[in-house]
Order: structure tokens, then C-alpha cells, then sequence
């Protein structure tokens, strides 16, 4: 006696795939999920998805202390960035997004979600450390040091050239008084 025929394995593995398909319909694949700069400097955030549709596409910032939207996009079809990132933020059709002129405050996590037209979505997050430029300090400290080395090569100049100028006229003293002091008596033939 046949439990199954034909028809019904056929059906129970295409609803099977169905599923599968559908649950597995967004991917999203990031080269790097950890990233870190230095303030001033610029980050992409890379990313690549596959979907069904035009997907939507969402990038967040999150941190201690702050949790914000940075924009939202449809690719070809429409950007809406915050105000906060308007001038620091580019776009890319794949998902990827560049953020420009670093500051400490941008150190956190940024989840982008990719969302299709039939509601399912999918998150990756990334971790962005921002790092402080000391190269300021270096160039502060390098520029200071120069500008005492020359006053204290300028001091050990002055300091030699007065020391050479004093013997000068001390000997100039001596030949004067040696003159003065220098009589000389005629003794008669």
C-alpha cells in the first residue's frame, strides 16, 4: 500500500523549496564587519545583497549614548539622507555606504536593513571605531623643538662671539697699560 503518490511528493517538495526560497530570498555579504579610522579621514562600509524586487535600503547608527537613522533609499529611485549626515554620506546602488570627514561621535555600530517590496528584511551590522589624530601633537612638538634648538644654537653663537670680543679687549687693555708702564730710561753714554 502506497502512502504517497506522484502528485503529492511533487507538491510537498515544491512548497518545501518554496519556503526555503523564500527564507533564505535577502542575503547580504560584507567583506568587513569591523572597521577603524582616524577622525578626518573617510569609511565605506561595503556591502552586497541579493533580493527579489527593489529592495529598501536603511542604514542606522547606534551607540551608548544615541540610536539615529542616517538615511533610506531605494536605488534609482530615491535617496532621503538626514540632515545630520546630508554632507558626509554617499550612497551606492549595492547597499554600501561612504561616510566622510570622521568624528569621534561617529564611533558605534551601524545596521543596515534591506527590506523587499513584499515586507520580509534582513540586517548586518558593522562596528566603526574612530580613532583621535595625534599627528597635531607631533607636528606641535617637532615645529617647538626646532624653534628652540636655533634660540639655543643662537645663545651658544652670542656666548662665544662675546667671549672672543672680551679676550679681545682684555689683551687690547693689557698692551695698553704695558705701554704707560713701559718707561724707558735713558742712560748717558
Amino acid at each position: 500500500m502506497l502512502m504517497w503518490d506522484t502528485q503529492d511528493v511533487a507538491l510537498f517538495l515544491s512548497i518545501t523549496l518554496y519556503v526555503f526560497h523564500l527564507a533564505g530570498a535577502i542575503s547580504i555579504h560584507s567583506p568587513q564587519k569591523s572597521l577603524t579610522r582616524s577622525v578626518q579621514e573617510d569609511v565605506l562600509f561595503s556591502v552586497h545583497f541579493t533580493c527579489r524586487g527593489i529592495p529598501t535600503i536603511q542604514w542606522t547608527f547606534m551607540s551608548a549614548a544615541v540610536s539615529r537613522s542616517i538615511g533610506t533609499w531605494q536605488p534609482g529611485v530615491y535617496t532621503n539622507i538626514t540632515v545630520d549626515y546630508r554632507d558626509r554620506v554617499q550612497t551606492y546602488s549595492n547597499g554600501s555606504m561612504g561616510l566622510s570627514d570622521l568624528r569621534l561621535q561617529d564611533a558605534g555600530y551601524y545596521v543596515v536593513t534591506i527590506t523587499e517590496t513584499a515586507g520580509s528584511s534582513k540586517d548586518a551590522g558593522f562596528v566603526l571605531k574612530v580613532n583621535e589624530v595625534l599627528y597635531e601633537d607631533v607636528q606641535y612638538l617637532s615645529v617647538s623643538a626646532l624653534v628652540l634648538a636655533c634660540l639655543a644654537g643662537l645663545l651658544m653663537l652670542s656666548m662665544w662671539l662675546l667671549d672672543r670680543a672680551y679676550k679681545k679687549i682684555v689683551a687690547w687693555r693689557c698692551r695698553q697699560q704695558m705701554r704707560e708702564n713701559d718707561a724707558t730710561e735713558l742712560q748717558p753714554l
